[in-house]
């Protein structure tokens, strides 16, 4: 139930925030498929799934280590959030490129 209560709450949130983009009067234009906005966007895509996949990583390894030695947990959470923070650095690097390309084409 509390799932179909979330799902319904965002479905409302969508809505109200895409009526005024609706209500925007738009010259015709022709919709082409570039090749460079598909390739940002699956670029953008693979880049948050790629991250994704490896934050649970670390967190999972991090974890498993520090429940096999508690008297070390410091150290490794700290060697943990060295490694997030420039897995998320790269990441972002990623994302600007993939943004980046897109504008320009």
């Amino acid at each position: 139930m509390k799932v179909l209560n979330l799902l319904c709450l965002v479905l409302v949130v969508l809505l109200v925030i895409a009526s005024p983009a609706f209500a925007q009067q738009t010259t015709p234009t022709s919709v082409t498929l570039a090749g460079a906005g598909l390739g940002a966007g699956l670029g953008a895509a693979i880049t948050i799934v790629g991250a994704g996949w490896g934050f649970g990583r670390i967190g999972a390894a991090a974890l498993e280590s520090m429940a096999r030695q508690p008297e070390v947990a410091g150290r490794i959470q700290t060697a943990m959030i060295v490694i997030a923070a420039l897995l998320e650095g790269a990441t972002f690097f990623a994302l600007i490129v993939c943004i980046s390309l897109k504008a320009t084409f």
